[in-house]
């Protein structure tokens, strides 16, 4: 079984940078507090460094 870990947005994207804005639509995250469950590949954690201040990391499974 892959690991995986689960994201929440807890920032808003308005008055941000377009490639932020792009990089939470890349997580699959466009609305306050929706969670995603992701597989925990090193681009998916790339995208996540990318906007530490808009995400936030609830769990890691696997």
């Amino acid at each position: 079984m892959a690991k995986t870990i689960v994201i929440k947005q807890i920032g808003s994207p308005i008055r941000r940078p377009q490639d932020q804005l792009q990089t939470l639509i890349g997580l699959g995250l466009n609305k306050m507090h929706k969670v995603r469950e992701l597989e925990d590949t090193p681009s998916v954690r790339g995208m996540i460094n990318k906007i530490p201040h808009m995400v936030e990391i609830i769990e890691e499974k696997g």
